[in-house]
Parts: structure tokens; sequence; C-alpha cells
């Protein structure tokens, strides 16, 4: 893995030293910052010339922030002659944007999806979209994974009386989800709704 090269934004460390210490791979150095009007700044702090790069970023609250610096970060790599750069976004913000459901509203989950491709990666991995279909709004390839294997595995080792669980869909959207976990783990269903 001596090609391989991964960097974090700032959305989630942690998450990204996690990855990092399960690949055995450290994270690269990167400064990033802001300049004083409040622009994102950022430096790639070693050579990524030919190589490998995964760039961990989620764009999670704050959305714009996270957003706009895996798209410096994207850049950034791309003008530093990296081989190839895989978007690594376990939370694709803007996602809920992905359909016209009335007039006058824009598909924010296509432009964001134009923005990481133009901004020059060349793969992007992903978890859990809202919607299958928002993989086919990039032009590059997507890696979509799925945490449900895992977050099963994990509640199933924690044996957990089926008559005392609970799986909870948060809204009309999750229920067929939420049906799935119940096949697996068991328990009852609730589903939430606003009224």
């Amino acid at each position: 893995m001596t090609d391989l090269k991964l960097f974090s934004g700032n959305a989630n460390l942690g998450l990204s030293q996690s990855i990092a210490d399960y690949l055995g791979v450290p994270l690269g150095a990167i400064s990033l910052g802001s300049f004083p009007d409040g622009e994102t700044s950022c430096k790639i702090d070693e050579d990524i010339r030919g190589r490998d790069v995964y760039l961990i970023q989620p764009t999670c609250p704050p959305a714009n922030e996270n957003l706009m610096q895996l798209l410096v970060m994207i850049d950034n790599c791309k003008r530093a002659s990296a081989e190839r750069v895989t978007a690594v976004i376990p939370y694709f913000g803007y996602a809920r944007q992905d359909r016209k459901d009335e007039g006058r509203v824009p598909i924010t989950a296509k432009l964001v999806a134009n923005l990481i491709a133009r901004a020059g990666a060349d793969r992007v991995l992903t978890m859990d979209l809202h919607a299958a279909q928002i993989q086919g709004f990039f032009d590059v390839p997507v890696d979509h994974l799925y945490a449900a294997p895992v977050l099963n595995e994990h509640f199933l080792s924690k044996k957990i009386p089926s008559e005392d669980l609970v799986i909870a869909s948060p809204d009309e959207g999750s229920i067929k989800r939420a049906l799935g976990h119940m096949k697996r783990l068991g328990g009852e269903l609730a589903i939430i709704t606003a009224y």
C-alpha cells in the first residue's frame, strides 16, 4: 500500500483516524484552515504525485463548510498530480434534495454530485444514500455501501431479547429499511410521524 494516501478533512477526524488505523496507513499531512475572510484554505504537506489518494470528508453539518472543504481538497490533490482521487463521503449532505417534488425547487443532490466530479474526484465512496438513484447523479463511479450488516451484527451480539427490542422508523420513507432490521433482529416496529 505504498502508493495509497489517506487524508482527512475536518468534518470527522476520529473516523478518519480509525480508518487509517484499521488499514495500517498513517493519515497524510494536510493543513486545513480559513483565510481571514472565511474562505477555505488547504495545503497538502507531502508529495502525492502519482499516488492513489483517498479524501475522507463527510458533508455533515455544517454541510456547506464541509462540502467546500472537500471540493478544495479534491482540486488540490488533482493539481498536485495525484494519480487517482477517491472522495470518501460517509454522510452525503443534500441527499434528501434528490427530486423535484414541487415547482421551482432545485435537485441539489445532482448539483453536489456535479461539483464533486468537476472538482476532480475519480471515484466516490459513500454510505446509506437517501435514495439509490443518487448514484446515477454522478459522472464518476460510485461505491454505495450499507451500514445495516454492521449495525445488525452489533445488536445481535448484545443478545437483546426480542420482546425488549423496538425498531423505530423516523419517517414513512424509512419503513422498508426498518422492516429489514426487524426481519434480522426480531422485535417490534415503531413509526414516528409528525402531524
